[in-house]
């Protein structure tokens, strides 16, 4: 037996059955949840910081922006939402597209 505890995507209980492997799951309360997706958030960007090629960082980003999207859910805010907040930020701070290194302010 393998134990994990860990949050999983909605299908992964029916996939391991469907390959003939028994698990034990349970549904987790909203402030469980909540905590949870925090834990596999970190987990996810570990996971990124991790990869070995573009590839790998692509799938890692793509598990990244699923567990946002969830996080977004239990803040009972949607993703137009974050983005208009992410565009704002972009408009009075900027981006990183010039990929400045702050070095030192006096």
């Amino acid at each position: 037996m393998v134990i994990f505890n860990k949050l999983v995507r909605d299908k992964i209980p029916q996939i391991i059955e469907g390959n003939g492997e028994i698990c034990e799951f349970a549904v987790l309360d909203p402030e469980t949840f909540a905590v949870e997706l925090r834990k596999k958030l970190q987990e996810e960007v570990t996971e990124y910081l991790t990869s070995t090629n573009d590839e790998n960082a692509i799938e890692e980003l793509a598990d990244i922006l699923e567990v946002v999207h969830s996080l977004a859910k239990t803040h009972h805010v949607s993703m137009a939402d974050i983005e208009k907040i992410r565009r704002k930020k972009l408009e009075v701070r900027g981006g990183f597209d010039r990929k400045y290194f702050l070095i030192s302010k006096k």
